[in-house]
């Protein structure tokens, strides 16, 4: 088929799917509510995915300090094998929104197809690469005799269904590029569900251990999938992922490899922060480590909320800067930037304030309580910042404008937070562990704000002095 027959059947489909099954209007004047309704399943979806965590976390308690210690230690690994996940998804998404701001539907399936294409050897590769290596990575992460049988059985089980959790973060950020994030806010909904009964029954019930805990995760991850497969196959979206459409071009691969990379960095920077962390935890004990982990947790379920409205409105931004409506990406900018900065304030204060009966949701163990507190307490003084970070970093990807957005995303795990917790325990012990955390994300903060800053009074010259030509913003 060539080019303008290509181009003729999916915008053929593509009426065919409005009639059935209507879009969000990525257009819609009405800004507010455009973001709302494209935000606020975002945050459902991934809100729900923290909450599962902490049912994970909750029911694997049960079984002592050193579960708990040996699921928090398998989190970096998680964490980094949803890496190769974020990079592809969002680089896909923002390639897309701003493929369909410019009515290049054709070109948005394309690369919807390839990154599904991709991610399946990936995540199979990955897998075969990371299964004998689960020991070292442990013994690395200072994993004790008592933890060590724990986090193998519950990380090489998680392993197995990797690829089915790749292709379901590429899937997601695919749906909700075109709009649809009701439709992924759905699904994360039905596999916490299905997560959720399945873990008491296989922890305790079948006495699986945390072994359990990541079977429930598995089967989860299992019936996501098939929503997803369904989902496309029945032609629901303004995106169609067929075969046919995947385009292995270099130039295609690069321009989804330049943007998604930075994301997929920021996630492996996440992954050897968090390993670090516990590496610099370990030599004060399993009750610190479970500490530390709780501390975590908290902090994840504060940060997924904020990410979720970003990747729920990098929608608008990526389809108003395909239109070259800068106007529009302004004043989407603005409304975004305020509510992610209002949430994580209050989320920081909150904690704070709250610190002891969140801790003690985790743990009955006196030590484990009074360590905890002292970490979640500094953990989030800084935390409202965490809102401009993430604004800031979506808003880049958008723009398509990689280097800058790994200058902001990779200060707060990264170049700012590495040398600190290498470098403080050392010299304060455990409060230098709680201490490298805070003043990374203080730093962090402030690069985002310099960099948004600038970014606006850009927007604003582009506005009184428009070009004839596409209008690039220098970084």
């Amino acid at each position: 088929m060539n080019e303008p027959d290509a181009e003729f059947a999916v915008e053929s489909d593509r009426d065919v799917i409005t009639k059935k099954s209507p879009h969000i209007d990525l257009s819609d004047p009405n800004l507010s509510s455009l973001i709302l309704r494209l935000a606020i399943p975002s945050v459902v979806g991934l809100s729900i995915n923290a909450l599962q965590q902490v049912v994970n976390a909750i029911f694997v308690g049960a079984l002592g300090p050193q579960a708990i210690a040996a699921v928090s230690m398998a989190l970096p690994i998680v964490v980094l094998l949803a890496a190769a996940g974020q990079g592809i998804g969002v680089g896909t998404a923002s390639i897309i929104s701003r493929h369909l701001g410019a009515g290049e539907y054709l070109e948005a399936s394309k690369d919807a197809s390839t990154a599904l294409a991709l991610a399946a050897p990936i995540g199979i590769t990955i897998t075969f690469a990371l299964l004998p290596s689960l020991r070292g990575i442990f013994l690395t992460l200072g994993a004790t005799p008592t933890i060590m049988p724990m986090a193998l059985d519950y990380a090489a089980t998680l392993l197995f269904g990797y690829t089915l959790m790749l292709l379901n973060i590429v899937n997601g950020f695919v749906v909700r590029a075109e709009g649809n994030t009701r439709f992924s806010m759905w699904t994360m909904v039905t596999a916490f569900i299905l997560n959720a009964v399945l873990d008491p029954i296989f922890i305790f019930l079948l006495d699986l251990g945390v072994r359990g805990a990541a079977l429930a995760t598995l089967v989860s991850q299992i019936a996501a999938i098939s929503l997803y497969i369904a989902y496309f196959t029945t032609l629901r979206g303004i995106v169609l992922v067929r075969i046919s459409h995947i385009s292995l071009r270099a130039d295609r691969i690069r321009q989804l490899a330049s943007i998604g990379a930075p994301a997929s960095m920021t996630s492996i920077l996440s992954a050897i922060a968090v390993m670090l962390l516990y590496g610099a935890t370990a030599p004060f004990g399993d009750e610190s480590i479970a500490a530390v982990g709780i501390a975590v947790r908290i902090l994840t379920i504060g940060a997924l909320p904020i990410t979720g409205f970003c990747i729920g409105s990098q929608a608008v931004l990526g389809f108003g800067w395909g239109a070259r409506d800068f106007a529009r990406v302004l004043k989407a900018a603005k409304l975004i930037l305020s509510i992610t900065v209002a949430f994580s304030v209050a989320y920081s204060a909150a904690v704070v304030t709250f610190a002891r009966p969140l801790v003690s949701l985790f743990s009955d163990s006196d030590k484990v309580r009074e360590i905890g507190i002292s970490t979640c307490i500094v953990f989030h003084l800084f935390f409202g910042l965490f809102g401009i970070e993430s604004f800031v970093t979506t808003m880049l990807h958008s723009f398509g404008r990689a280097r800058l957005s790994a200058v902001v995303s990779f200060a707060r795990q990264g170049y700012l937070f590495i040398p600190a917790v290498l470098l403080f325990p050392v010299i304060s012990g455990f409060n230098g562990v709680l201490a490298s955390q805070a003043i990374a994300e203080l730093g962090a903060g402030m690069i985002a704000l310099f960099v948004m800053f600038h970014q606006f009074a850009e927007l604003r010259r582009a506005l009184r002095h428009p070009a004839s030509g596409p209008i690039e913003i220098v970084g």
